[in-house]
């Protein structure tokens, strides 16, 4: 990942919503967001502010919420590191997918670049057949 600002764990999950959400919606709006995250639409409107702010999305009053370029390359290094930290549960660890899941949500917000390149390196050398 190039040098981008630390975002705190809720910011980032938000970003990862709102990348998962246009994949699937034309339009998202702060209802959505809130149903996916099981959470206030009041407090959705006040952290989608907190991300205009910074650059990472734009909305027009009350209407749809974008992404970014900022953002889309936050969110998708986001949805990155919680693939491969899934994949490692799961394909090495032998986790649950359940379990690997909520795992892999918490994991993805506090490893360091360190740790993830090296399990991105580990599983690169299995799937290759290396290790």
């Amino acid at each position: 990942m190039t040098e981008m600002m630390a975002l705190s764990p809720a910011l980032e999950d938000y970003l990862e919503t709102i990348l998962e959400l246009g994949e699937k919606e034309n339009k998202i709006r702060v209802t959505d967001i809130a149903a996916r995250l099981n959470i206030a639409k009041s407090t959705v409107s006040i952290t989608i502010n907190k991300l205009k702010d910074i650059g990472m999305v734009i909305q027009e009053a009350y209407g749809p919420i974008e992404l970014t370029k900022a953002g889309k390359e936050y969110a998708l290094e986001v949805q990155r590191r919680h693939r491969v930290l899934k994949g490692f549960l799961i394909e090495i660890l032998g986790i649950d997918e359940k379990t690997a899941e909520n795992d892999a949500c918490l994991m993805e917000h506090v490893l360091s670049p360190a740790t993830m390149k090296k399990i991105t390196e580990y599983l690169a050398g299995v799937e290759s057949g290396a290790k």
